[in-house]
């Protein structure tokens, strides 16, 4: 056993070295040092398994070189015995509270109680550092992300809360960036969770390349991660970092052999400019983020006051679709599909309404907030049910052939129980799968989704109709005709003719109309206002018209009058 004796007098040291002998009989090293700079220079060169240290010394008494031991891992791997003259219990316990393992007065020294103080030091030493081993190991349990190993949620408020006090000392700003993947749940969806834990791997490494050592990085939930920049001096600096960031998401992620891409949303917030504690700024930060969702993702977008407006009008209108369909019901209303030869109803097109009662908010509005939070998933299987029963009633009571069109998300054709509910709801109101038309939106194609894809294939096989929505309006590609089962091609409102038939739109609308002709699809105009668009799309022998002109959206009841 290698010792090291800590005193300042020599006759004290030769007793202990002594004793120290008797006991062993010649099994311990034993080293001496006789100030605590001079058994620091040793400890510094060998290891020691135990230390026995004189409470008073000259200059830096005992309870100094313990603190300084301990306080240094690569010096704090030995059990420390103090001793002392005095026998006092006070002394005794500020000793180990210092982080010595036991005491012992000199007067008490004998070869059996030194032998005995010199292994109960050691064993309490190990019980220590096991102990000592597993609190550090429940603490990164409770403060790293174990995919990353990046700080969590917990750690990095608790720590983004240090950052802000340090600051606002010195009267420098802090930035806090709140990242998110881009359609990171298609990577989860499509390839499965393994790739997506391979996707967020790479893209931690990609971030940490982007940023110094003493930035705070961390994962604050599934792909969502935050950054604090301290000391800032100037918002060119934020713009710089997040920038840097977004570039290292330009390269697509290779994932089991496969290319992905995946970009990266980032909002930014400064305090205490936008807010001067933690809660506030990650808040600010969040909803910055995702307005950089809105406009378009893969964007930076830093916090402005009136983005919370606009997030408390969004939450507002979550809180409250949530209300209505526990408590309540949206309106559906119907808008009739003409044939543009005879004029007659040949079908109807449901549109959801918010209910009268509840405040006045448009599709527009609330849709994109019912698919971000997935209330699209109950809201959308109410109108399907509730749209294929009315038009099931209507072609009973009637004895009208009627077909039903209903839009669907993209985020309803990742349902992968879509398929069978709507067989079902078709099957129990007996009505012919082919009567009811899928309205589509050629945003739902772009995603490039299997189980949208796999979802439009199984409809279509089952006879369901797929119609592809706003035709021609933004981002029209022919590839998707091709390549997906489309059987109904609407034309956006934006092709219908304001004046005479002549002129590059008239020569658009006539080009569409004709090749959609040629490759079979049935072809339907809406937006139709006047009486000479009608008969323009009777001339190009476009199939069906919806319009103003021929029935605005109406309520069921209303609907009787037309038949």
């Amino acid at each position: 056993m290698q010792i090291l004796v800590v005193d300042d007098d020599s006759i004290d040291r030769e007793m202990l070295r002594i004793s120290l002998d008797e006991a062993g009989k010649g099994g311990y090293d034993i080293s001496e040092a006789t100030s605590v700079e001079s058994a620091l220079a040793l400890i510094e060169q060998q290891r020691f398994d135990v230390i026995v240290l004189d409470y008073r010394m000259p200059g830096a008494d005992g309870i100094e070189l313990v603190i300084e031991i301990r306080s240094k891992p690569r010096l704090g791997g030995t059990a420390i015995v103090m001793t002392s003259g005095e026998d006092d219990d006070s002394l005794a316990l500020e000793c180990i509270e210092a982080g010595a393992q036991d005491f012992i007065s000199k007067e008490d020294i004998t070869r059996g109680k030194l032998e005995k103080a010199l292994l109960h030091a050691q064993k309490r030493f190990e019980i220590e550092q096991r102990m000592h081993q597993s609190y550090l190991q429940v603490k990164e349990l409770a403060e790293k992300d174990p995919l990353t190993g990046l700080s969590n949620r917990y750690h990095f408020e608790e720590s983004i809360k240090v950052v802000i006090a340090n600051n606002q000392r010195t009267g420098a700003s802090v930035a806090l960036l709140a990242l998110d993947l881009d359609d990171f749940k298609d990577i989860n969806d499509t390839l499965g969770h393994s790739a997506g834990d391979q996707v967020l791997k790479e893209a931690v490494r990609r971030v940490s390349m982007c940023l110094r050592n003493n930035e705070g990085f961390a994962r604050i939930g599934g792909d969502e991660f935050a950054i604090t920049l301290s000391n800032i001096s100037s918002i060119s600096v934020i713009t710089i970092v997040a920038n840097r960031i977004k570039k290292a998401f330009n390269a697509p992620f290779m994932v089991e052999g496969r290319e992905v891409r995946c970009g990266i949303s980032i909002g930014a917030a400064l305090c205490p400019a936008d807010a001067n504690e933690s809660q506030g700024l990650l808040k600010c930060a969040d909803i910055a983020m995702y307005r950089a969702k809105q406009k378009g993702k893969n964007q930076v977008c830093f916090y402005e006051l009136h983005y919370q407006e606009e997030f408390n009008r969004r939450f507002d209108i979550q809180n409250a679709m949530r209300n209505i369909m526990e408590h309540a019901s949206f309106r559906l209303v119907y808008q009739a599909i003409f044939s543009t030869e005879t004029r007659a109803i040949i079908g109807f097109e449901a549109l959801i309404r918010w209910p009268a009662a509840h405040g006045a908010y448009t599709p527009d509005e609330f849709i994109p907030i019912a698919e971000e939070s997935r209330l699209i998933l109950d809201l959308g299987r109410w109108i399907i049910k509730t749209a294929i029963e009315q038009v099931a009633h209507w072609k009973r009571e009637h004895k009208k052939e009627l077909s039903i069109s209903i839009n669907i998300s993209p985020v309803q054709l990742s349902d992968p129980e879509l398929v069978s509910y709507i067989v079902k709801v078709a099957d129990l109101a007996k009505i012919s799968n082919r009567d009811v038309i899928l309205e589509i939106t050629e945003t739902a194609l772009i995603k490039d989704n299997e189980k949208i894809s796999q979802s439009l294939k199984a409809l279509s096989d089952l006879g369901f109709r797929i119609a592809l929505d706003d035709f021609g309006m933004g981002y029209s590609s022919v590839s998707h005709l091709l390549h997906f089962p489309i059987h109904i091609v609407k034309l956006d409102k934006s092709l219908q003719l304001a004046d005479a038939n002549e002129g590059k739109q008239y020569g658009l609308l006539k080009g569409l109309s004709l090749m959609l002709a040629s490759m079979d699809f049935t072809v339907v105009a809406e937006g139709v206002e006047t009486e000479a668009q009608l008969q323009t799309c009777a001339k190009l022998n476009i199939d069906r018209a919806q319009g103003y002109l021929l029935a605005k959206p109406s309520e069921p009841t209303d609907i009787e009058k037309l038949f």
